[in-house]
């Protein structure tokens, strides 16, 4: 899953793709690297973030995914709003990725009466706070929790389980530890009957670790999403496409070698 951010203030590209053109262009630019889908987002959730309006945020997005959409790629919007995910389904959009998992007013409405697909996230607080003091008792079972509660609220709804992708929320409420204890039991959250995403590329996180600036942590983010399709992932959202594709060409070459035996 390629990003395609349509936004002035997001942690790591903010403002390079605010325009139209320059969006669309980059989306092509993630497809011709080999991406699958392009998640394409018109508000930034980086920590302390300010909420967007629904009309800027359509603004910013729909434009892009009408025209991405022409390209025949699987699209992705990445918005907690009803309203964006009606029209952004409309415009031809397949996939609805939610950090709020759903629980903002008329979102779980908006996709159930679709048959697009939903990625739901663990998330502790909001944006603008959840870096303040992430805390919890049971890392691990208090985001399968969750995630589990909001898949079955989601069927209950009408959202067919298998229109249901689930992610753990790397860097959204969790400390630099509580990231990589997730990311090491991945295989953990992948035995649940629903495919997982995991998004960490360029994380903070990961420059902790590194000690790396944002825009030189394309080994660190690279690495993060080899272990984590190692470790079950279905699906990674990356910002650096074909390195990423070279490593997984790498591993799997590897993975077909092992198995002639």
């Amino acid at each position: 899953m390629g990003i395609v951010n349509v936004t002035p203030d997001s942690f790591s590209d903010g403002g390079n793709y605010a325009t139209e053109k320059q969006a669309v262009a980059h989306g092509l630019a993630l497809l011709r690297e080999g991406a699958d889908i392009l998640d394409i987002g018109g508000e930034s959730t980086r920590p302390g973030a300010a909420p967007v309006s629904e009309v800027e945020e359509l603004d910013r997005v729909m434009p892009v995914v009408q025209e991405l959409a022409k390209s025949g790629a699987i699209i992705s919007v990445d918005t907690s709003k009803a309203v964006v995910m009606k029209e952004a389904i409309k415009a031809g959009a397949h996939i609805i990725n939610d950090i709020r998992a759903l629980q903002e007013p008329g979102a779980l409405e908006a996709v159930a009466e679709t048959d697009a697909g939903v990625c739901l996230m663990h998330m502790q607080g909001a944006p603008a706070t959840m870096q303040n003091n992430p805390n919890y008792r049971h890392l691990i079972e208090e985001v399968e929790q969750f995630l589990i509660q909001q898949a079955l609220r989601a069927e209950k709804a009408g959202i067919a389980r298998e229109r249901i992708c689930l992610d753990y929320g790397f860097g959204f409420g969790k400390t630099v530890e509580q990231n990589f204890e997730l990311l090491a039991h991945t295989d953990y959250f992948a035995r649940l009957p629903y495919p997982i995403l995991v998004g960490l590329s360029r994380k903070s996180s990961i420059g902790a670790v590194t000690g790396r600036g944002v825009h030189d942590r394309l080994v660190g983010s690279v690495t993060g999403a080899l272990l984590a399709a190692q470790r079950g992932a279905s699906i990674v959202r990356v910002h650096d496409v074909a390195a990423t594709r070279d490593a997984f060409k790498i591993w799997l070459m590897t993975e077909n070698q092992s198995h002639k035996d």
